[in-house]
């Protein structure tokens, strides 16, 4: 199974940041599907609300790799992810086409934060 990291740091999370959105339903409406991590700030507070959708084991083993969505700040997103991943997520399924609206290349550190 798909599993989902969860952004809800300084700014994902934050009804300051998108205040029209139930966070906790969001997270539990993916915890429907996929096991979800909720972790600190994943530093691209742009993105905010950020979600990272992991391969399942066998779609890694297909060429799966995460998939990194920024704003997604609608439930409806959350069910187009949702979909994705009852379909088999990365390496198994191609993505509704929506969420390449979300879809953002993973940061990479800076030289001055290594």
């Amino acid at each position: 199974m798909s599993g989902l990291v969860v952004c809800r740091g300084c700014c994902c999370g934050s009804s300051r940041k998108v205040p029209r959105l139930d966070h906790d339903a969001q997270v539990r409406r993916l915890s429907e599907v996929a096991e979800v991590r909720v972790t600190d700030c994943l530093n691209v507070c742009e993105q905010a609300n950020v979600i990272v959708v992991r391969p399942s084991p066998a779609g890694r083993a297909a060429g799966g790799r995460p998939v990194w969505l920024g704003l997604v700040n609608q439930m409806e997103a959350a069910d187009d992810i949702a979909d994705w991943i009852r379909a088999g997520g990365p390496g198994l399924a191609e993505p509704p086409a929506v969420l390449g609206l979300y879809a953002f290349e993973r940061p990479r550190p800076s030289s001055s934060t290594r």
